[in-house]
């Protein structure tokens, strides 16, 4: 259930947008979480703004996270995204119910918190990740990356994002943009895009109008002359393994490794991104460990 992830590039080249139609994602991501509808809504958000960010970067192995720590009942949101758009994500508390908010919409807000942060951290490959925050201002998830990248990269930016959850729980349509201004952009870009801005109706809507990306594009970038600079189809997509999973049991102390073989008959472990289980044995555990046992009288020193 792949997205369509597009980049358009204004003629003057100042302006850049990403149109994302990301239902098939957000369809695979509460599949497999089974949500409750707002949190559907806010991880979706916060799903598909990593999706945005992560097409953003420059080079194929980069990543991007994205977590949300807001107080609220949903508890901590994360989500982990590639550059090719790829997301994978979890929400601490997968069933929050709450009453509409009072635009009769999902209280997406009420179950993220207002008051915390957002935190961006890219890994590109360099000896530290850059790592970014900034307080939360809506917990409406798009604002708040809005607020980010004002804050934290010092570019002007323009975030929507939406998800419209159906009645049996299932995502009926999920969506987004990332529109940024590059440093000289001229004021006539910039009112241009003021203009078109106060003239679209949220993002849903437009895909429930049965909108595509293009037809996003070219509403959010009218009188710019945009052109298509290129595409991607992400998906929901977690890149766990049994091999990974034992690369990190294997980096436990040995103690720690020890005590596990002993006490427990045999250790499951769940990946929160897509609920695949790996299960290994005590003998699996103890072929871990930097110093195996070499007989009965081998003491831990």
């Amino acid at each position: 259930m792949k997205g369509e992830l597009k980049r358009y590039l204004s003629a003057d080249g100042s302006v850049v947008c990403a149109v994302l139609d990301g239902t098939g994602m957000i369809a695979e991501m509460e599949r497999i979480h089974k949500t409750s509808a707002v949190c559907t809504a806010a991880l979706g958000r916060l799903s598909m703004a990593a999706s945005l960010i992560g097409y953003g970067l420059k080079n194929p192995d980069d990543s991007v996270t994205v977590r949300i720590e807001g107080g609220g009942p949903a508890g901590v949101l994360l989500a982990v995204a590639d550059y090719h758009g790829n997301v994978k994500s979890y929400v601490d508390n997968k069933v929050v119910e709450l009453p509409l908010n009072a635009a009769g919409k999902l209280d997406v807000a009420g179950a993220v918190g207002t008051n915390g942060t957002l935190f961006v951290i890219k890994d590109m490959g360099l000896k530290e990740p850059y790592s970014g925050q900034t307080a939360l201002v809506s917990g409406e998830i798009a604002e708040d990356v809005t607020q980010y990248f004002a804050d934290s990269e010092q570019i002007p930016s323009a975030c929507g994002l939406g998800v419209l959850v159906n009645p049996d729980l299932t995502v009926r349509c999920a969506g987004g943009y990332l529109i940024q201004l590059l440093p000289f952009a001229p004021e006539s870009a910039i009112s241009q895009l003021e203009q078109n801005l106060a003239g679209v109706t949220s993002v849903t809507a437009m895909l429930e109008q049965g909108m595509t990306a293009d037809d996003i594009a070219n509403k959010l970038m009218q009188g710019l002359n945009a052109e298509l600079l290129d595409e991607s189809a992400p998906a929901y997509r977690c890149d766990c393994s049994r091999e990974r999973t034992e690369r990190m049991l294997r980096s436990l102390d040995d103690n720690t490794l020890r005590e596990m073989a002993e006490e427990m008959p045999e250790i499951e472990v769940c990946c929160h991104f897509c609920n695949a289980k790996y299960v290994f044995t005590p003998a699996e555990l103890r072929a871990m460990r930097r110093r195996p046992d070499s007989g009965p009288e081998q003491q831990d020193s």
